[in-house]
């Protein structure tokens, strides 16, 4: 059983970990704390783009003959960029290694453990592993479903609409909620939101004003490619990524092609773009996190398929009434038991607003 000091340094690497999201996909969002007779003597934490690793800066910055580490994923036991960072902690003579998950990546899977226990570094695995797997369920799943976490951002009024029956959404939500918004963006690797609200919003998906330096790939869902080029989104897909999914089959139009946009031929089901295919096709490119901001029919399909994780729910003080526009489309739903459900996960107030965060069941 893992002591509470053991629990509590696995805790600060977690944490340390996720200072990473939004910001290393493919890689894990993953920490590291090097302790030796209950001090800490360096942290590290995955950089952007993936490299270096979370024990390779944290190793950088002492000497850890002899130390404990901690850290948020088991160590990796293949050549990419960089080393194997088992190699490196066997290297640098530490004496324990503490480890919050198994790798499943079938390029480690194990053999990291492996290989530092031969090296006679002892190993105890499993330390607050469901708070390490939730930080890092994006690239769990991608690796062992082929898919990405999918967060669910819904911004309405006390009556469930987002939008006046003319279309008028800004705002619905106060400005503190939708700085809120901003933050969840960056903590996800891609912003996706469907055709309906590109052309109603002309949105740009972008984080402002928290002073990031890697911005969230943008994705529009588009069976048809009905969207303007000369939209936000368009004008400026050469200084943040966007890509665009659309019919396969559908020739490119060759404005959007001058966009400098990635444009991605993906399966249609049922008249829409299928949700199973839009995951696979992002989960294949890298995506681990994907933040969506609807609209209501994307959203909807998202529900029906089953592939929606974390739902964020705010909530304003407002009351637009039933001619308003439904924040969800229809889940053709044959009986309440149908309906997909979610645990209450977390609630606050922010600014006028409400925000709730609910998880799958």
């Amino acid at each position: 059983m893992a002591s509470r000091a053991d629990r509590r340094f696995m805790r600060l690497a977690i944490a340390l970990g996720a200072r990473g999201l939004g910001r290393v996909w493919p890689n894990p969002a993953v920490g590291c704390v090097i302790v030796r007779d209950g001090r800490i003597l360096a942290r590290g934490w995955t950089q952007p783009g993936g490299r270096p690793h979370a024990e390779a800066m944290a190793l950088a910055r002492c000497d850890a003959r002899g130390a404990t580490v901690y850290v948020s994923l088991e160590p990796c036991a293949h050549h990419g960029r960089t080393p194997p960072c088992c190699d490196a902690l066997i290297a640098a003579g530490v004496a324990r290694v503490v480890t919050a998950l198994t790798d499943p990546d079938p390029r480690v899977a194990g053999q990291g453990h492996a290989r530092l226990r031969a090296a006679g570094v002892a190993v105890d695995e499993g330390v607050e592993a469901d708070a390490a797997a939730l930080v890092n369920a994006g690239f769990l799943l991608r690796v062992t479903e082929g898919r990405p976490w999918v967060t669910l951002k819904l911004a309405q009024t006390l009556d469930g609409r987002i939008a006046t029956a003319r279309g008028e959404s800004r705002w619905i939500t106060g400005p503190e909620a939708r700085r809120a918004v901003h933050a969840l963006r960056a903590r996800h690797d891609a912003v996706l939101v469907g055709g309906g609200t590109a052309r109603a919003d002309d949105p740009d998906l972008t984080v402002r004003d928290l002073g990031v330096t890697q911005q969230p790939v943008r994705v529009v869902a588009s069976r048809g490619l009905d969207l303007d080029p000369n939209g936000r989104l368009g004008r400026s897909a050469r200084d943040v990524p966007l890509w665009v999914l659309h019919g396969d089959g559908l020739d490119v139009p060759a404005a959007w092609a001058a966009t400098g946009a990635r444009m991605m031929g993906c399966a249609v089901s049922e008249g829409y773009l299928d949700p199973h295919a839009i995951m696979t096709a992002l989960a294949g490119e890298g995506i681990t996190r994907v933040f969506c901001e609807g609209g209501g029919a994307l959203a909807a399909s998202l529900l029906r398929a089953g592939l929606v994780d974390e739902l964020v729910l705010f909530t304003a003080g407002k009351v637009i009434g039933a001619d308003g526009l439904p924040g969800m489309g229809p889940l053709g739903l044959a009986a309440l038991a149908d309906a997909p459900q979610f645990d209450l996960v977390g609630f606050d107030r922010i600014g006028a607003d409400t925000c709730q965060i609910w998880r799958r069941r």
